[in-house]
């Protein structure tokens, strides 16, 4: 979410407070898991404004295309290539300002221009990542780190 003009620090603060308090009420037990997934993701992508939104799953060495909102997307990516490999492999979150600077970078879309992948966790091993696509350069700073990581959190209850 790319930081308007107009809008302040606190403001994006709160926008984020209330997305995840909206993403808690949408989640039903009563659904397979990926109804859960998909109505988070959709929800993102409208609130936040994202070119591309979705998960990728870890199978073995690789990233396997999961769930996502937005155009059709690469669907295998190898662990530790481009950034969603590259924050698979190191367990941290990686914000890419300029996607076309990226060493490695791996282009599904031309539109993408910034991106933010969030490691997910499951029993303390990176099983799948968050990535987060903008047409926007520089979209992505410290505020939706934390926010999306938190996001993550959520999202790792419904990943197998």
């Amino acid at each position: 979410m790319q930081l308007q003009k107009t809008e302040s620090v606190t403001d994006k603060k709160e926008k984020y407070a209330l997305l995840i308090k909206q993403i808690e009420s949408i989640i039903v037990n009563e659904i397979p898991d990926s109804g859960n997934i998909c109505n988070i993701l959709g929800l993102m992508k409208a609130e936040l404004d994202l070119f591309w939104v979705g998960l990728y799953i870890r199978n073995g060495s690789t990233l396997g295309l999961g769930a996502f909102q937005g155009l059709p997307a690469c669907t295998v990516i190898q662990w530790g290539r481009g950034v969603c490999g590259a924050a698979a492999s190191s367990g941290e979150t990686v914000i890419v300002d300029d996607v076309s600077e990226f060493p490695g970078y791996i282009a599904c879309h031309a539109e993408t221009a910034s991106e933010i992948v969030i490691p997910g966790f499951i029993n303390g091993k990176v099983s799948f990542v968050l990535d987060v696509d903008s047409a926007s350069k520089a979209a992505f700073d410290s505020i939706d780190k934390t926010y999306l990581e938190q996001i993550s959190q959520i999202l790792s209850r419904f990943v197998k």
